[in-house]
């Protein structure tokens, strides 16, 4: 038995960590992937160390526990966190050694220090590898192809290739797109006249020291990857932040361009609330229910805003008031409350006598429009007011922040829609919502929706950014951002009056959308221009069906399924490239809480495994 899995980070090596577990004799699995094993590129170890993790240290693993529904055997193995503090001696670099020590279960590691763990886990696999062998490809795979006798090859892009293998795993992470019309043209115009345009990517991907100390950068965008950059602009270039009385105060190297955002929305990511939850702890569901899950998976025509989030919007309701009147009432009065107001969602009631018994003020209702356009209809005078208005709001996230996900009530109903996330999966996922409903509904509103309020940097980023605005380092240019060519890119806010800003250099802040059509991963070009794979279509109502941009596979185990809407028997893949299949796969692996990622990695595993090579006729290469 033959497997070939095509991508080495986390979860290529969970694929090899299940193989190895369910392996009842011998196999050889070759590994490609032109980075190390085990982290792969986004979290290899020689990244910055200004780089963080979004997820806390505790909530970080990659080996099964009696959480995750598997066929095969569990393998138990300690989390980044309690591998974190087992680690001494001198096979690692002292800063990892350091921020080793220093790490807390709520802490949240660099991503360097991941890619070490990841790497310490591959090792310890291939070293308890039993009678499977591990052979790896520091390569990029530009090609599979089936073979007459139903095995197939893999060839890379140095031309070698990794012959008669039974079974194919892709597990690829995000990977470059071809740029859209709009970025060719921002592109164009910068070659044109010497400026730089940095289109959508990972920013420890590139080599930012060709922006000058002082230079003009505008950063479109305010999310997680607007982030990355803001400390490989200052940190990474030697400034320096101190804690005071009064919150962090940034000391510049003198390195720093001159930076200038902004964004649709006008603001940042709403920060995480501190763990409170330990490492598995999750918003138990009240309404989005395993059995209305079920309903909702058999009745056909579901429509998002219609049948998904009112019980999206009832959890996060539900959570707020107990959580707001937790800190006020006896815990008796509390239970009555929840009791009764979820009685009442559950009917459809009218919520407001309710409330208004419990003391709930006017000024504390809950208001998706507030949270969504905090600044309401406030007209701002020019840039500076927008500023004053922006550090108050800064600093008022910051403050529920420091709460934590539990005692806060704007941070306890947040985090349900991270703790919700696997729920929604088993009803949207394999087009359990109509076509149109999950491009314009699911993918277009509620994702990026999501993302603002629930997958938010740390507490210690919107500290920092702050600080950056404080110092002069940074300006935020406002709500509904314009770019616009003169001599330069010019940035403004349609909402915000004030004369646009000169720069030289723009960047778009967010990473590559996830795009079969237009991916400029080679193995998924050549694949989907020899027919060997499509693109997923979401059925709709009319005869119309949404062509997404995700690799269309089967239900578990993942099956590939080719142009003429054939599966393949034994090619599999998962993750980001099968985003819309699936929704949010780049979430990763936490400990506790029944990891979707691992039953996968199982599954694919126990599949790729059972394969039994016949002759083929007619599968493969289409073109």
């Amino acid at each position: 038995m033959k497997i070939c899995v095509i991508g080495a980070g986390p979860r290529g090596t969970s694929v090899l960590e299940r193989i190895i577990a369910n392996a009842a004799g011998p196999v050889d699995v070759h590994l490609v992937d032109p980075f190390p094993p085990g982290a792969g590129n986004v979290w290899r170890i020689n990244q910055s160390d200004t780089l963080l993790m979004n997820t806390v240290a505790s909530q970080v693993s990659l080996y099964t526990d009696e959480s995750v529904a598997l066929e095969g055997p569990v393998v138990p193995g300690p989390s980044l966190y309690q591998w974190a503090k087992a680690i001494a001696g001198d096979q690692y670099p002292d800063q990892v050694l350091t921020e080793a020590s220093r790490l807390g279960p709520d802490s949240y590691p660099t991503r360097a220090i991941y890619g070490y763990y990841l790497e310490w886990v591959f090792t310890q696999l291939v070293a308890n590898a039993g009678d499977v062998s591990v052979t790896v490809h520091r390569g990029t795979a530009v090609a599979v192809d089936d073979q007459p006798d139903g095995r197939q090859t893999v060839r890379l892009k140095s031309g070698s290739t990794v012959d008669s293998v039974d079974a194919v795993v892709l597990a690829l992470g995000h990977g470059p797109v071809a740029l859209t019309a709009e970025e060719m043209s921002l592109r164009d115009f910068a070659s044109e006249r010497a400026l730089t345009y940095i289109p959508p990517s990972n920013p420890a991907d590139l080599d930012l020291s060709r922006i000058e100390p002082g230079e003009k950068v505008a950063l479109r965008g305010l999310g997680l990857n607007f982030f990355d950059y803001l400390a490989l602009f200052t940190e990474g270039r030697g400034g320096r932040y101190e804690r005071t009385e009064d919150g962090l105060v940034y000391h510049p190297s003198g390195l720093e361009p001159a930076l200038y955002a902004g964004s649709r929305r006008g603001v940042p990511h709403h920060a995480r609330g501190e763990n409170e939850k330990g490492p598995v702890g999750r918003h138990v569901p009240l309404f989005l229910t395993p059995p209305v899950i079920e309903r909702l998976r058999h009745s056909g025509r579901v429509r998002f805003m219609h049948d998904v989030w009112p019980l999206i919007d009832k959890e996060a309701r539900a959570v707020y008031y107990s959580t707001l009147l937790a800190g006020r009432l006896l815990p008796a009065q509390v239970e009555e409350f929840s009791q009764l107001y979820v009685e009442l969602l559950r009917a459809d009631g009218d919520e407001s006598p309710l409330l208004a018994r419990f003391g709930v003020r006017a000024d504390e209702l809950w208001s998706w429009e507030r949270i969504a356009k905090p600044y309401g209809e406030q007209a701002f005078s020019d840039q500076a007011d927008y500023q004053r208005w922006l550090l108050g709001y800064l600093r008022s996230d910051a403050r529920e922040a420091k709460r934590g996900n539990v005692s806060s009530p704007l941070k306890a109903a947040l985090d349900t829609l991270r703790d919700l996330r696997n729920e929604i999966r088993m009803v949207v996922d394999h087009g359990g919502i109509t076509g149109s409903s999950y491009r314009d509904e699911l993918a277009r509103w509620y994702t990026p929706f999501n993302a603002f309020l629930s997958i938010g940097p740390p507490l210690r980023r919107i500290e920092e950014m702050t600080a950056l605005l404080e110092a002069g380092v940074l300006s935020v240019l406002g709500p509904g951002v314009r770019v616009a060519l003169g001599e330069v890119f010019l940035v403004d806010a349609s909402s915000v009056p004030a004369p646009p800003i000169a720069v030289t250099t723009l960047i778009e802040a967010r990473i590559p959308d996830v795009d079969l059509h237009r991916s400029a991963n080679p193995l998924l070009r050549y694949l989907k221009a020899t027919g060997q794979c499509r693109s997923f279509h979401i059925p709709d109502e009319g005869a119309e069906s949404f062509e997404s941009g995700g690799m269309a596979v089967t239900a578990r185990p993942y099956r590939v399924i080719d142009a003429t809407n054939r599966p393949h028997p034994a090619r599999f893949a998962y993750g980001v490239p099968t985003e819309y299949v699936h929704w949010v796969t780049a979430a990763g692996i936490r400990p506790g809480v029944g990891s979707v990622t691992l039953e996968d990695s199982d599954a694919i595993a126990r599949a790729a495994l059972a394969v039994r090579t016949t002759p083929m006729a007619g599968v493969g290469r289409l073109a």
